[in-house]
């Protein structure tokens, strides 16, 4: 088992920037692919950005590309999503997962654990 908590997110003004963090605990983090998603009101969650157990394989929706950046600390068990040049259509609430798999992934049903979520809202 893996818990996971997020933290960071806020309400920000367009352009700007937060980072986001998911603080892991249970079984060995490092084993994990970790991913994040985003859920905005009336929508279906979707893909934001995972990363492999090493670091060494990322993927960004291409809505984001560019704008953020995820890695991850596995010495702190912890993933981190830096987001910059927010926009409004960025508000969500932001979940992070982990998978039992070491490969990253965009597909959310291959995520077996999922944090709570952290509000992140964006204003014009």
């Amino acid at each position: 088992q893996v818990q996971l908590v997020e933290s960071g997110g806020g309400l920000v003004q367009a352009g700007g920037s937060l980072r986001l963090s998911c603080a892991a605990s249970g079984r060995t983090f490092s084993d994990n692919a970790v991913g994040w998603f985003r859920q905005a009101p009336g929508k279906e969650r979707e893909f934001v950005a995972a990363i492999s157990w090493s670091g060494g394989t990322t993927f960004y929706a291409d809505s984001v590309k560019g704008r953020s950046t995820i890695a991850r600390d596995n010495a702190k068990n912890t993933a981190y999503l830096q987001m910059n040049s927010l926009k409004p259509e960025d508000t969500a609430v932001y979940y992070c997962a982990a998978r039992s798999d070491f490969r990253a992934t965009i597909i959310e049903s291959a995520y077996d654990y999922w944090g709570q979520g952290t509000q992140v809202t964006v204003s014009s």
